[in-house]
């Protein structure tokens, strides 16, 4: 935080004792100063120092962060944050250059956000925010919200290669050129990955992004159309049994025809003017998103001569706007800033849940045609009271409505809903470099239209089932601490808590996800991050959550997936030229699978590492070693009954995971002209 105090007006006679007077005046990056301690920034530079293995792990540069998966490489991510099992987005809300990427009512959970469509090297920075205070954020933004933005241009064109084990192969151009009083960025990518599967994912993703922008910080804008395509085999998560009765390796599967394809387009558009009466940003964004999953993940339980291979089917138009306008002002004669918003969003959404056997369709579980609007109004006012005091105050209200309409008449329906979220936070110091935190509010998820709507069991139209809210609250508070004790050195430490009136479980034996109990979160969560030479740096992080449900049940109280304790280390160094290179280790804690802690999943400790060289000529060469150390551990794991070919009807309640690849090497040739 950065007050100025002006000095005393020149020229004027002052009575005897009297002070001259001061005027007190806000530095524009005072108001727009973290007010958590447990948001921040991560650089472009610190980003692409991380090795990984997938674009999603580039996430796991926010605190607490783990980004895993189940699948093959073309599904969304498995996201893990403050204590939540997100499944593939249901509480992390997450942006790429304004774009919304979770998905509501989707035909494979709720909330689904899938990066994969991210070419990491276009990535400018990434803002994030965890916990429900800040009133810009709304839907799946409880536990956290991602901020991606994207590059404008490039300093030189870049051409890449990158080359690994198990079939993985990568290339990259890109070059950006000025035309007429902007810059246009063009770029495109193509992957390819086998994987140490015994059936290999066959993956092939292509990826491309044409960008024009304008102006500068003050005024400008850009337009970004987006293209993405991709289609892989899976192998899903497999029984502990199958692998210690010899049926399959670790790396084996029992459905080599799962798998899917994804594509995705965009146009966008970003406008933002600051004048005399404040700030102005305009986003408006098209989206047009398709995917097909084929799963099985309970093999002959439910249908014993075909078996349980089913196919997801999503098909959508996304057309949304985001209006705001910031107003500089004094409140009570101190620095102020009031930010005004407005955020709509509509989805006209295709969905369809096939049973099949080698992906050819058998029979139709439901077939649903949804319309879903969401329109967010917020206010949020910062104000410097003091150079030692600084609060804000936000007001969210989002109001949800759809409309379904089903192959089953008595599954159709409409729901409106209406839901206010105030916040609150309060910043205190510096002092002595040091700031306090103070954080309450309000949040929300949305649930699956179909679930809010239903009446009867798709699967066999008889049985009754109980509808879900649309819109499901949630409530935190936090308190933290930041502190730069020494120059280059930086640490933060949260206590938070959080409430939810209903969690989002995944159901393994149906490969979906539920509206279940209520819950609540204790955390402690401690970043340290000290750069003492420019060309070094390190950092740490440390997240332990309690995580528990709230209301009795003789199930238990343990939350299924919540990992107890997440932590992560790094190394970077190196600089423009020469040698550079890093190491980075993730800790991804024990969780429970099961509601009474019977169930329990084991730690994954992993370890990538880096070394590369930047000649002066613009050529790089550079090695990524994944999984350093050949751990034998698990992306994953769940609990729940399936049933392999010849076991009695009821199947078996077993442990099923999803294995980290072994130790696996990438080398990149890139070169810059």
């Amino acid at each position: 935080m950065a007050l100025l105090l002006a000095g005393p007006a020149p020229a004027r006679s002052q009575p005897a004792g009297i002070l001259p007077e001061t005027t007190v005046s806000a530095a524009p990056e005072a108001l727009d100063a973290p007010v958590t301690a447990s948001e921040g920034h991560v650089s472009r530079e610190r980003l692409l120092a991380r090795p990984i293995t997938r674009p999603g792990e580039l996430l796991e540069a926010v605190p607490g962060l783990i980004a895993t998966q189940h699948s093959g490489e073309g599904k969304a991510n498995q996201w893990f944050l403050r204590g939540f099992n997100l499944d593939h987005g249901t509480d992390l809300a997450i942006t790429v250059d304004g774009m919304p990427v979770n998905m509501p009512t989707h035909g494979h959970g709720q909330g689904y956000a899938d990066i994969n469509f991210l070419i990491p090297e276009l990535v400018r920075g990434l803002d994030y925010r965890l916990g429900p205070y800040r009133a810009q954020d709304g839907d799946f933004a409880s536990a956290g919200a991602v901020r991606i933005g994207l590059v404008d241009s490039l300093p030189r064109p870049v051409v890449q290669g990158t080359v690994g084990s198990f079939g993985y192969w990568r290339g990259l151009a890109m070059t950006s050129q000025r035309v007429g009083q902007g810059n246009l960025l063009v770029a495109g990518e193509m992957a390819a990955y086998d994987g140490p599967w015994q059936v290999g994912d066959g993956l092939r993703r292509f990826n491309g992004v044409v960008r024009y922008s304008q102006g500068g910080e003050a005024e400008g804008f850009s337009l970004t159309a987006m293209g993405y395509a991709n289609r892989w085999r899976s192998t899903d998560q497999v029984p502990l049994r199958a692998l210690t009765e010899g049926l399959i390796g670790r790396f084996g599967t029992l459905n080599p025809t799962d798998g899917g394809n994804a594509n995705r387009y965009s146009l966008s558009g970003e406008w933002h003017r600051t004048g005399d009466h404040g700030t102005t940003r305009v986003q408006g964004y098209a989206i047009r998103s398709t995917l097909d999953l084929f799963n099985d993940f309970t093999y002959f339980l439910d249908d014993p001569a075909d078996g349980d291979q089913f196919h997801q089917q999503d098909r959508r138009w996304v057309l949304g706007l985001n209006v705001s306008h910031t107003v500089p002002h004094a409140l009570l004669g101190a620095p102020s800033e009031t930010e005004f918003g407005v955020q709509t969003r509509h989805d006209e959404i295709r969905l369809g849940l096939f049973r099949t056997r080698e992906r050819d369709r058998l029979s139709t579980v439901r077939t649903d045609r949804v319309e879903q609007g969401s329109l967010g109004l917020y206010v949020e006012n910062r104000t410097a009271v003091t150079p030692w005091l600084r609060t804000v105050l936000g007001l969210r209200g989002d109001l949800f409505a759809g409309r379904v309409r089903s192959d089953l008449a008595a599954n159709a329906g409409s729901a409106t809903e209406f839901l206010p979220s105030p916040k609150f936070g309060l910043v205190l110091g510096p002092w002595r470099t040091t700031e306090l935190f103070l954080n309450g509010g309000f949040g929300f998820h949305s649930n699956d239209m179909r679930g809010v709507t239903i009446t009867v069991d798709p699967t066999d139209r008889l049985t009754p089932l109980s509808r879900v809210p649309l819109l499901v609250r949630s409530r935190g508070a936090e308190i933290g601490l930041r502190t730069r004790p020494l120059p280059g050195l930086e640490s933060t430490l949260s206590v938070f808590v959080l409430d939810f009136d209903s969690e989002i479980l995944f159901v393994g034996d149906a490969g979906t996800t539920e509206a279940s109990r209520p819950s609540r979160r204790i955390g402690v969560e401690w970043t340290g991050r000290w750069q003492p030479f420019p060309w070094l740096a390190f950092d740490t992080e440390i997240a332990a959550t309690h995580a528990r449900f709230t209301d009795a049940d003789p199930a238990g109280d343990r939350i299924p997936g919540a990992p107890a304790v997440v932590a992560s280390a790094g190394m970077t160094l190196g600089g423009p030229q020469g040698w550079y290179g890093g190491a980075r280790f993730r800790y991804f804690g024990a969780r429970p699978l099961v509601e009474d802690d019977s169930a329990r999943s084991r730690p994954t400790p992993l370890v990538n590492a880096r070394v590369g060289y930047a000649f002066a000529n613009g050529i790089r060469a550079q090695l990524d070693v994944l999984n350093l150390l050949d751990a034998r551990a698990s992306q994953i794991d769940y609990f729940y009954t399936s049933r392999l070919a010849g076991e009695a009807p009821g199947g078996v309640a077993d442990r099923h995971f999803h294995p980290v690849e072994p130790l696996a090497l990438r080398f990149t040739l890139a070169a810059s002209f």
